[in-house]
């Protein structure tokens, strides 16, 4: 069985969204309060899908273990 992470970093939604990676760190403080979550709390792949709109499956093709 092949894991993935169930975790989503700011490098991971630069490579996905071409951003920069400062824009990605605000990206995951907006995502954290759009969906209620303290600031220690992780943001997974399925939080920024229900945000962003991108299918996990196209997500999780982007993530390197």
């Amino acid at each position: 069985m092949i894991t993935k992470r169930a975790c989503i970093y700011p490098k991971d939604i630069q490579r996905i969204t071409g951003r920069s990676e400062r824009y990605c760190r605000k990206l995951i403080n907006i995502i954290k309060e759009y969906l209620d979550k303290e600031p220690h709390q992780f943001i997974t792949v399925k939080d920024f899908a229900i945000y962003s709109g991108i299918e996990e499956e196209i997500i999780n093709k982007y993530l390197i273990d």
